[in-house]
C-alpha cells in the first residue's frame, strides 16, 4: 500500500492528511513592496484569504505548482526558480533583484533562513507569517499497514507522522526533496523523488512495489 499524507488525495494512493493549516488573522499593507515572494501553494492561498491586493503586485515563486497557484488565483508571475529549492531560489533572487523591495509570505516554521542569506548578499527581505502548519490527530488503528510506502511532502508531514504512530522496520519512505530528507531518522530506508513533486513521489513509490 502507498500512503500520501499531503492534505490533496491523489489517485491511486491512501489518502492519509496528516498536516493542516491555520491561516492567521492579520493585516497587511503591501503598496510598498515592488515583488511579493511565494515558496508554496499554501502561502499563496492564505494571502488571498488576508488580502485580496496581493493581486496587484508581481510574484517571483519556487516551483510551476506554486506559480499556477499565483496565477489561479488571479496574481502575475514575475519569476519562477530554476529548481524548486528554497536555498537554490533565494541564490538566484540574490542575482537578478538587488534593487527590489521583496516581501516573503512565509509559514511559522521555515527550514532555511532566507531572510538571513539575503542580508549576506546585501539584500533586505521584509517577511510576513501568514499562516502555520498543524499536525492532525488520529487513532492507532489508523496507523499504515506493514512494508507500506509512506509518501511525505514537507518536513512538517515527517514530524506529525512520527508523533501519530511512529516508525515500522517495514515502512519504505519517499520524500519529495532533499530538505525533507533532513528530518528523517537515519535509521529509515528513505528514496527520493526524481523531481520535487507528488506526482514524481507517486512514481517513485509504485516503482518501489514493483520492484
Amino acid at each position: 500500500m502507498i500512503y500520501l499524507l499531503s492534505p490533496k488525495a491523489s489517485k491511486g494512493c491512501v489518502h492519509l492528511p496528516i498536516i493542516d493549516f491555520h491561516i492567521f488573522d492579520t493585516k497587511i499593507v503591501l503598496d510598498s513592496y515592488d515583488l511579493l515572494m511565494f515558496t508554496s501553494k499554501q502561502a499563496v492561498v492564505s494571502i488571498d484569504t488576508i488580502n485580496h491586493r496581493w493581486r496587484e503586485v508581481p510574484s517571483i515563486a519556487v516551483g510551476e505548482l506554486t506559480a499556477k497557484e499565483i496565477e489561479r488565483l488571479g496574481g502575475s508571475v514575475a519569476y519562477i526558480a530554476q529548481k524548486a529549492y528554497v536555498k537554490t531560489f533565494i541564490s538566484e533572487i540574490a542575482k537578478r533583484f538587488k534593487d527590489k523591495k521583496i516581501l516573503y509570505l512565509r509559514p511559522k516554521k521555515v527550514s532555511f533562513d532566507s531572510k538571513g542569506f539575503l542580508a549576506s548578499q546585501d539584500l533586505m527581505l521584509y517577511e510576513e507569517v501568514i499562516y502555520e502548519t498543524v499536525c492532525v490527530s488520529y487513532r492507532a488503528e489508523k496507523k499504515p499497514q506493514k512494508n507500506a510506502v509512506i509518501i511525505f511532502t514537507s518536513p512538517s508531514t515527517i514530524e506529525c507522522f512520527l508523533k501519530n504512530f511512529g516508525w515500522e522496520e517495514g515502512y519504505h519512505a519517499v520524500v519529495i526533496g532533499e530538505a525533507s530528507k533532513k528530518h528523517l531518522p537515519q535509521y529509515i530506508n528513505v528514496s527520493i523523488a526524481d523531481e520535487p513533486s507528488i506526482e514524481s513521489c507517486i512514481k517513485k513509490a509504485k516503482s518501489l512495489l514493483q520492484a
